[in-house]
């Protein structure tokens, strides 16, 4: 039973992407997300036909899948300034690029920060942003799943209903998912702490965007309370979000063959990895 559940950790893609299986099948992952590149540089090192043969080799191997990509953190298709829009758009196509050529179902992505252009152009801006990277990337199987965010500055996606603004104004929207995040939507306002609560939020991400769009689970406490705006990640059951949430999720069929992915800090290396899945698999009834 334990074994066949959805869940896995990041992995560091260091010496080459390949490597992520062997560090996630060391820390028990049955599912991963790694960046297809360095998350804080805008160039990347090109990635090669050997690279991406070794990556499906390791994974045959390892078993572990869906291998879900991240994209960059640099990259903000909202932004106003436009050296840094251009270099967004270039980054977000060359990550599609080495998302498909590894066979990666989805990249996550943060939908971006309207940086005081307000939220509405942002919106705009991000929709549009999607429709051109999709003319670029025609019958590509790799989905852009935009993920849920805590709304701290002016970054877009902390209510269910700018993701659906952005989905109903995108052009080819079956092409996109939701990536929903538990600190972040915590942080944002949406409480799962005890089963009242979990059910109207998901009632509520139903109703606006549609549960079947979700497509990628990231599982991490928040360190800060309810409603703070202030996205800061804490290992599972040590934050304000408490183990209840994550016993309800965890035990919640609809989530089953939903990768659920930790994102919690790494500080003495994955050693807490280790000790966050037992404690998630041991939620499970």
């Amino acid at each position: 039973m334990t074994r066949k559940l959805l869940i896995g950790a990041h992995m560091s893609i260091s010496g080459g992407v390949f490597n992520a299986f062997q560090h996630g099948e060391e820390v028990g992952c049955a599912t991963i997300q790694i960046f297809t590149k360095n998350s804080n540089q805008w160039k990347a090192k090109e990635l090669t036909s050997e690279d991406a043969r070794k990556f499906r080799e390791s994974q045959e191997k390892t078993g572990i899948s869906p291998v879900v990509g991240h994209n960059a953190y640099l990259i903000n298709l909202a932004s106003p300034k436009k050296d840094v829009y251009d270099l967004s758009m270039e980054a977000m196509l060359v990550e599609l690029n080495r998302a498909e050529l590894l066979g990666l179902p989805y990249l996550v992505m943060h939908p971006g920060a309207h940086l005081e252009s307000g939220e509405k152009v942002g919106v705009r801006k991000i929709a549009r942003s999607i429709d051109k990277l999709h003319q670029e990337t025609k019958g590509f199987r790799v989905k852009i799943c935009l993920e849920t965010t805590a709304g701290q500055g002016s970054s877009i996606g902390y209510r269910f209903e700018q993701l659906a603004e952005i989905m109903d104004q995108v052009k080819e929207s079956e092409r996109l998912g939701v990536c929903y995040d538990t600190c972040h939507t915590f942080a944002a306002g949406y409480d799962i702490r005890m089963k009242t609560a979990y059910e109207n939020t998901f009632r509520a991400f139903d109703k606006v965007i549609g549960v079947q769009r979700l497509k990628v689970i990231h599982l991490n406490d928040s360190l800060r309370d309810l409603d703070s705006r202030v996205d800061r990640h804490q290992h599972i059951g040590e934050g304000k979000i408490g183990l209840e949430g994550f016993r309800l999720l965890m035990n919640d069929k609809r989530w089953e063959k939903i990768p659920k992915i930790l994102e919690t800090p790494k500080e003495g290396g994955t050693g807490k990895d280790i000790e966050n899945l037992n404690l998630l698999r041991s939620l499970v009834n």
